[in-house]
């Protein structure tokens, strides 16, 4: 255990989030996942869900700047569609980082994504569409 540092960042999610540097991305995708295909580096997180591990991981990581930084699928064909597991997580995001939104992305182009993001986090959410992907951002020099 560390002070100050989430309890569900173990050594493995810690290392990849010190590893990942500015642009790159990680996925946490729900339990119906395809993570072990998909997953360029895999971390199995399934005994909790996609928003407990978003909030921990956006505890200790920035999101970046002047671009889309937060994306979830987009569903039914309706970008605007919102379940309410997308509502949680969309709530996490702006708890931590105020200036960014939760992107939707349609179909093909989200697990595009995932599969080109720098990690995958597997959690045991049960939740249809229970899928986020985070870029990070930049921490600036002290003033």
């Amino acid at each position: 255990m560390l002070k100050g540092i989430n309890p569900l960042l173990g050594p493995d999610l810690l290392h990849i989030l010190r590893s990942m540097g500015h642009g790159d991305e990680i996925a946490i995708v729900d339990g119906n996942y395809p993570a072990a295909a998909d997953a360029r580096r895999l971390v199995r997180m399934e005994g909790h869900g996609v928003v407990a591990l978003a909030d921990a991981i956006l505890s200790v990581m920035p999101l970046d700047h002047g671009v889309p930084a937060a994306f979830r699928p987009g569903i039914k064909g309706d970008p605007a569609h919102l379940e309410p597991i997308m509502i949680k997580l969309g709530n996490v995001v702006s708890r931590f980082e105020p200036a960014v939104t939760l992107e939707p992305l349609m179909g093909q182009a989200f697990y595009a994504r995932v599969k080109n993001a720098f990690a995958l986090v597997a959690s045991g959410e049960r939740a249809l569409y229970g899928n986020i992907i985070l870029r990070k951002g930049v921490i600036g020099p002290e003033a």
